[in-house]
C-alpha cells in the first residue's frame, strides 16, 4: 500500500523537503531501502493466482482529460449506466496498489447494481509518476488535506460529475480497496460536507500516518489510539465543521496479512467517536453464502451510522461473489478480489442506493434552540417541547453529553471564553432519535485562550504541534511553522481546546 517510488522533485528553492510535498525523491539510503522491499511486497500481492479464472468484458470506461486544475496529477475515469437516473448519485472508488480504474471497474462488481440503480460511478487512477505502485498516498500529508494534492483532485472530480453528468451533490459517496480504502478515509475526513457515507475495504483510519515508514506500522501490526484521538484527527482535517459527519462502513477480512484485521477495530473507534457514540455494537448478523459478521452502531436519529464487516477466513483484497444472482457480483480473474461475498451489493444498500432508506426518520427536530446565559464554565439551552418526545439528546461539538428529559439545560465543565457547538434531538419512550436541531454557536466568558511561547522542537515535544519531512505544523490549524529545529521560534494561541494556531504577535 505505501508509495515506493517517488515523483521527480522540481520544487522551487526554499521549498519543504521532498516528504513534506508532491514532487519529492527519497535520497536517504534506509528511503531506498523500504523502496525496494516495497516493490516486493506490491508484486507478491497483485500476481494473478494460479486458479484465475478468465478475465471478464472490460467494462467501458469513459476517460475524462479535463475536471479541474487537478493538483494530484490522477487521472479520471468514469462509467455512465445506460439508465443514468436523472440528478445520479455518485459513487468514487478507488482501486488498490497494482491496480487501475479498469481493473477494479471490471471486478469489484459496482457496476451491476450502477446498472440496476442508475448511479454514476467515479474511478479515480493513480499513476507509476506519482507512486511506482500505483498506490493512492494515503499517508503523504501534501495528498491528504483538504485542497491539496490527489484528496483535491478526487474532489473535483466530484465537482465534474455534478457539472458535465447533472449529478446529485447531496448523494456522494466513497469506496475503495487498500490504498484506495484508506484514500477513502482521507476523503471523509477532508470533505465531509461532500460525502455522506463512505465504505473502507481493507483500509486505515484516517491520519494514521504521514511517512513511509509510519504506513508501514499502520497497515501491520496496526496503531492503537484512543476513539477521542483518532476522532481528533477527522475533526483537524475540517476545523470548524459541525456535521453531520459521513456515515462508515467497514470491510476486513479476518486473515488479511496486508493489512491487520486490528484496523477494522481502529476504524470503528475513529469513527464512532466522531459521530460521538460508544464502541459497543447495538446490532450483531451473520449476512451472505459465507455468514459475514456485521456490526452496527447507531447514531442519534437510530439510524446505522458506522457498520463493521468482517469477513472470515478472507485475506487482502475486495469481497466478491461471481454468479448472476441478486446478492452476487464481481469477479475473481485477478488478485486481491476474492471469492467470498459480493460486498459491492451490501455497501450499495449502506449508502441508500438500491431504493432502501438509510436514514429512518423519527421525532421532528425540536425549534426555537438558543443560548439563553453563559458564564465562564458553563452554558444554558433552551429550546421548543417536541410532543411525544420522553427526553432530548444534547450534542456538543458533534459528541452526545446528556440526555435531559426536558428544557432548560445547562452544559458546565467548560473552559473560560471557550467556544461550542450545539444540537437538540428528540427521543421517544424507546430511545431513539429524531432529527436534529438547528445549530447554535455558543462562548463562555473570561479568558480563556491560552499562549505558548517556544522554539518548534518543545511545541512538538508538547504536543502542540506535529513534524514531517523536516517541518513542523501547528495541530488543529496545520499551519506550517518552519523548520523541525530549536532554532525557530513562535507563539502559539490554543483556542478551543487542543487547537493551535500561530499567534506571534496577536497573541494576549
Amino acid at each position: 500500500m505505501p508509495s515506493y517510488a517517488k515523483r521527480p522533485n522540481h520544487q522551487p528553492p526554499g521549498g519543504p523537503p521532498p516528504r513534506a510535498r508532491r514532487g519529492g525523491r527519497w535520497r536517504r539510503a534506509t528511503g531506498r531501502v523500504i523502496a525496494v522491499v516495497g516493490l516486493i511486497v506490491a508484486a507478491a500481492v497483485s500476481a494473478p493466482s494460479p486458479a484465475a479464472q478468465a478475465a471478464p468484458a472490460a467494462v467501458a470506461l469513459e476517460k475524462v482529460t479535463s475536471f479541474g486544475a487537478n493538483p494530484g496529477s490522477l487521472n479520471m475515469y468514469v462509467y455512465k449506466p445506460a439508465a443514468l437516473a436523472a440528478e445520479p448519485a455518485v459513487v468514487v472508488a478507488m482501486h488498490g496498489c497494482g491496480q487501475s480504474a479498469q481493473l477494479y471497474a471490471d471486478n469489484a462488481g459496482l457496476v451491476k447494481f450502477a446498472d440496476q440503480h442508475g448511479f454514476l460511478l467515479v474511478f479515480p487512477e493513480q499513476t507509476s509518476a506519482n507512486n511506482g505502485s500505483k498506490c493512492f498516498n494515503w499517508f503523504q500529508p501534501g495528498d491528504t488535506r483538504r485542497g491539496q494534492g490527489e484528496a483535491a483532485s478526487v474532489r473535483q472530480m466530484v465537482a465534474h460529475a455534478g457539472s458535465a453528468y447533472g449529478a446529485d451533490p447531496q448523494r456522494v459517496y466513497a469506496t475503495g480497496l487498500s490504498a484506495g480504502g484508506a484514500m477513502t478515509s482521507v476523503m471523509l475526513a477532508a470533505y465531509p460536507d461532500v460525502f455522506k457515507a463512505g465504505a473502507v475495504i481493507a483500509g486505515l483510519p484516517y491520519d494514521c500516518a504521514d511517512d513511509v515508514m509510519s504506513a508501514y506500522s499502520c497497515m501491520n501490526p496496526g496503531v492503537d489510539r484512543t476513539p477521542s484521538a483518532w476522532a481528533q484527527g477527522v475533526r483537524d482535517a475540517h476545523p470548524g465543521y459541525g456535521g453531520p459527519w459521513p456515515r462508515v462502513a467497514v470491510w476486513q477480512g479476518d486473515s488479511d496479512p496486508t493489512v491487520a484485521k486490528r484496523n477494522a477495530d481502529e476504524l470503528r473507534d475513529q469513527w464512532t467517536a466522531v459521530h460521538g457514540i460508544d464502541q459497543s455494537p447495538d446490532r450483531t448478523s451473520a449476512i451472505g453464502p459465507n455468514s459475514t459478521r456485521r456490526e452496527q452502531y447507531l447514531g442519534a436519529d437510530g439510524s446505522v451510522a458506522v457498520e463493521v464487516d468482517r469477513v472470515p477466513s478472507m485475506a487482502h483484497g475486495t469481497p466478491v461473489d461471481p454468479g448472476t444472482g441478486a446478492q452476487q457480483c464481481g469477479a475473481t480473474g485477478t488478485a486481491n478480489f476474492i471469492d467470498s461475498i459480493c460486498s459491492s451489493y451490501w455497501i450499495t444498500g449502506f449508502f441508500g442506493l438500491d431504493g432502501s432508506d438509510p436514514d429512518p426518520g423519527g421525532l421532528p427536530a425540536p425549534g426555537g434552540l438558543a443560548a439563553t446565559g453563559t458564564t465562564d464554565t458553563s452554558v444554558t439551552l433552551n429550546w421548543n417541547s417536541v410532543t411525544g418526545a420522553a427526553s432530548y439528546a444534547v450534542y456538543r461539538d458533534g459528541a452526545r453529553v446528556a440526555t435531559p428529559g426536558a428544557p432548560p439545560f445547562t452544559d458546565t465543565g467548560l473552559s473560560p471564553g471557550g467556544s461550542h457547538t450545539y444540537t437538540v434531538a428528540a427521543r421517544d419512550s424507546a430511545g431513539k432519535e429524531g432529527a436534529r436541531s438547528a445549530a447554535v454557536t455558543a462562548s463562555t466568558t473570561g479568558s480563556g485562550a491560552k499562549c505558548w511561547t517556544a522554539n518548534n522542537y518543545q511545541h512538538v515535544q508538547a504536543g502542540r504541534a506535529t513534524t514531517s519531512g523536516g517541518y513542523t505544523y501547528a495541530k488543529g490549524s496545520n499551519q506550517n511553522m518552519g523548520l523541525y529545529t530549536i532554532a525557530v521560534t513562535h507563539t502559539l494561541k490554543e483556542s478551543p481546546t487542543a487547537h493551535y494556531a500561530i499567534a506571534d504577535a496577536t497573541c494576549p
